[in-house]
């Protein structure tokens, strides 16, 4: 194992460690007056927030995250073991939070694995990859098949990552060891997981949908208050001196495309809910978690890699039933169109 190799995962194994003792650590910046939440650039999610002082929103958020315990909790990096195995965790680690310098030959955007499964794939009700490595093999109506781990990780490039944008033109090929690194994470991590079983904190949140549904207008007004001072009033996120993303992109070209599991608005309300504000999680209210994430996904973004046809036909074939705004003429444009991708 390389230098590189081990300094990247320890640097890594600091951050996370840090803020898991910590528990949601603060960097509290005074004089002019902001309050500014952060996780640092690898783990930063699909949403923070910086506000000059806690602002109300019309319709009321809750006063205070609700603290939802966690089923399991994954080994400390610290307990990686030294050896191949290790050397091989500690790549898949790497790949994880950095694809974009790690896996750069299959990566078309500006995102990284933990900017959806935050604290490197470690936190529960945020897709935690200990809970996903143990529900492998299952079927997927996605796929219309059984998929394993590698198809997952597989889809994950080909979508969120929008791998058809990437220099190779698509996602890594069967057995690369981008897969096996990413396993290996992945199944050490689970380590005193139950196979096939129910787990709490699995997946993401699921909040109610009332009878007012989900409106983009009103989570315009959410998205003002609680994400733009990050993500941008264009949700194009936030890049540091040395060109890396801090904040990810949550539309457009530089973002998932449509066939990736965050652009369904069910999806990304769940994932709102639990996590976002960053710090804050369940602070928003199940509808104001609806709302913000119709917002987002009612933007243009890549179009779905599955389209060979028309946007009418790909919606019929692949996006039957789904909470999405894919194939919806929305603010007098058809989405689903996509935009050409950059990175």
């Amino acid at each position: 194992m390389t230098n590189e190799w081990r300094d990247e995962a320890e640097r890594i194994e600091q951050e996370i460690e840090h803020r898991v003792e910590a528990d949601e650590p603060r960097l509290i910046r005074y004089g002019s007056g902001i309050l500014l939440f952060l996780a640092g650039g690898a783990f930063a999610a699909i949403a923070l927030v910086a506000i000059d002082k806690p602002k109300r929103l019309p319709f009321s958020p809750a006063a205070s995250p609700e603290v939802i315990p966690a089923a399991f909790t994954p080994p400390p990096l610290s307990a990686i073991p030294d050896g191949p195995d290790g050397a091989s965790i500690r790549r898949g680690i790497a790949i994880f939070t950095n694809p974009g310098a790690n896996a750069s030959q299959f990566v078309g955007n500006s995102l990284a694995c933990s900017n959806c499964h935050i604290d490197a794939g470690r936190r529960a009700h945020a897709a935690p990859m200990w809970a996903a490595w143990a529900a492998y093999p299952q079927y997927r109506k996605k796929t219309r098949s059984i998929s394993t781990m590698e198809d997952r990780i597989w889809g994950c490039f080909r979508y969120s990552m929008n791998a058809p944008n990437s220099p190779s033109g698509g996602p890594p090929p069967a057995g690369s060891d981008i897969y096996r690194d990413l396993e290996s994470y992945f199944h050490w991590l689970a380590k005193g997981v139950p196979t096939g079983e129910p787990i709490k904190g699995s997946g993401f949140a699921k909040p109610v949908l009332s009878a007012a549904g989900y409106d983009p207008a009103r989570g315009a007004t959410v998205y003002a208050l609680k994400c733009a001072a990050c993500h941008g009033p264009d949700g194009q996120g936030v890049r540091g001196t040395d060109g890396k993303i801090i904040y990810p992109p949550l539309w457009g070209a530089r973002s998932y495309n449509w066939g990736a599991g965050m652009a369904r608005v069910d999806t990304a309300a769940g994932f709102i809910k639990a996590n976002m504000p960053f710090g804050q999680g369940n602070s928003l209210t199940d509808q104001q978690a609806w709302d913000v994430a119709a917002f987002v996904d009612s933007h243009e973004r890549p179009r779905d890699p599955r389209q060979t046809a028309s946007v009418a036909a790909n919606a019929k074939e692949n996006f039957e039933g789904e909470v999405t705004y894919y194939g919806k003429t929305f603010d007098g444009r058809l989405l689903g169109e996509g935009v050409a991708g950059a990175r």
